[in-house]
């Protein structure tokens, strides 16, 4: 249960209202105002679902604006996190979880960030048919929290915490229109897809409520060689190249004609940082406005791993279908590309050019092993 907020102003946010006298006003840099410390110090981010590929991205591209980088990792245990001091030795890893508010609460209260990514979430929609209740407490009540927090400790200050939200394309799920746009009607077909639709309504509410800098991306499919193998991108070209050295004989997939706009996650966490840096929130779509099939993924990875026509070492498994399937998503980033002047830079062929060269001297080194 939320702690109401004459509960939460407990002692140590007391405590916190003197340290807040001391973040300074906003200055206008580039035609936005943001809120900047002394050239001294650094500007603070904090970042939940730090291990994951969109957060790993983010770290390292905040770390190169100068930032000073905060991740949130969940239990004091958490074998991911020597992984992420080995590869960001900069990163500062803060305890917290999405499922506990004072948690949250006392994690912001430490950190005191400028601004606050929230990429943490159940994000294999697949598996959220599978833990339906796990997949809306994280991924849709965990955003709640999240701006709970910020309105606790930091949405009041004349340099208010600015909030991010990961949306999801699969929030359009049975689509109503192509290309989808910011005002694309929603039509999940998932538990995650339902999940992140809350999460971008209340984003939406309590920037309208409460006046809290809170924007949404609605970020389209976007891969890379940080992507986890169980996603079907990775899968692929991991498989593939696993065929390629002779260590695996066949790739089973489940629907291979759905069709995704697929960029390079690389790309897509500078559009995120963007719209923190925007006067005003307000909700993008980010997306390349190209769609591929899966089929066309495994053709064009097939032939750069040298193996000719997957259909060779593709074989179908109905246990990888999903209960209700998403056939077609491509999004319209006009709006990104005109407010925030974005652009993607990674094409199709390159994308998966670059993930497919990186699974080759993956598992080659493996091998050495």
């Amino acid at each position: 249960m939320l702690i109401a907020p004459n509960r939460a102003r407990s002692e140590p946010l007391q405590r916190l209202q003197q340290v807040q006298q001391s973040r300074v006003p906003s200055v206008t840099i580039q035609n936005h105002v943001h809120p900047v410390l002394d050239l001294t110090l650094m500007r603070k981010a904090f970042i939940t679902g730090i291990t994951g590929q969109d957060g790993r991205h983010l770290a390292e591209f905040l770390h190169g604006k100068g930032y000073k980088v905060f991740g949130m990792m969940k239990g004091q245990h958490n074998p991911r996190a020597e992984l992420l001091r080995d590869e960001f030795p900069y990163v500062e890893i803060i305890p917290g979880d999405l499922t506990d508010l004072t948690s949250l609460v006392t994690a912001l209260e430490q950190v005191q960030p400028d601004e606050f990514y929230n990429l943490g979430a159940i994000s294999f929609v697949a598996m959220s048919f599978n833990q339906a209740e796990l997949t809306a407490n994280v991924t849709g009540l965990g955003v709640l929290r999240a701006l709970e927090a910020i309105r606790m400790v930091g949405g009041a200050q004349n340099n208010p915490i600015r909030f991010y939200q990961a949306s999801s394309s699969e929030m359009f799920g049975k689509v109503r229109e192509v290309p989808q746009t910011e005002l694309t009607p929603f039509h999940p077909r998932s538990p995650y897809g339902v999940a992140k639709v809350f999460g971008h309504h209340i984003t939406m509410n309590y920037r309208e409520s409460y006046g809290l800098h809170a924007s949404s991306g609605i970020l389209f499919n976007h891969e890379g060689p940080r992507r986890g193998l169980e996603f079907v991108t990775r899968k692929i070209t991991n498989t593939a190249a696993r065929i390629k050295l002779g260590i695996e004989k066949e790739l089973v997939l489940g629907n291979t004609d759905a069709k995704r706009d697929w960029g390079y996650a690389g790309d897509y966490v500078k559009a995120m940082w963007m719209m923190l840096q925007q006067d005003e929130p307000d909700d993008y779509v980010i997306a390349t406005g190209e769609t591929h099939s899966v089929e066309e993924f495994l053709t064009l990875t097939f032939e750069k791993v040298g193996l000719g026509d997957w259909k060779n070492y593709v074989r179908h498994d109905p246990k990888f279908l999903r209960p209700a399937e998403v056939d077609l998503l491509i999004g319209d980033p006009s709006k990104a590309k005109t407010k925030l002047g974005w652009q993607p830079e990674v094409g199709f062929d390159k994308l998966v050019g670059m993930m497919v060269e990186h699974d080759i001297a993956y598992e080659t080194r493996r091998l050495k092993k």
